[in-house]
């Protein structure tokens, strides 16, 4: 009966939460730090921080809904800041230095905008 059960419910379509509607940001608007770790990412490196280029998880939900590992967080230099800051690109895809797209952030994950040419 439990497996029977199992079968028949694994059988049934589980909706997907719909993806965030974001706003753009030209890369040229950004911060020059941003732009230079823009530039970076594409070079694949080297990276100031050890942190840069690791996977991030997206557990605030603010980024389409991708597989895990299909993020990867790096750091936007912050002048005058004693820590890495609240700056932050994000980017997607299977190669690294050629992402399917990046999304910038000031606030730490609160929010965030894709980054476009």
């Amino acid at each position: 009966m439990v497996l029977a059960g199992a079968a028949f419910f694994g059988n049934v379509a589980v909706a997907k939460t719909p993806s965030p509607q974001l706003e753009t940001v030209a890369l040229a608007s950004l911060p020059s730090e941003a732009q230079a770790t823009e530039r970076l990412i594409r070079a694949g490196g080297p990276f100031p921080y050890t942190q840069d280029g690791r996977s991030f998880g997206n557990r605030e939900r603010q980024l389409p809904a991708e597989r895990r590992g299909y993020y990867r967080e790096y750091t936007v230099k912050t002048p005058g800041s004693r820590d890495r800051g609240a700056r932050r690109i994000v980017c997607g895809g299977a190669q690294a230095t050629a992402p399917d797209a990046c999304f910038y952030t000031d606030d730490h994950y609160t929010s965030f905008r894709r980054i476009v040419q």
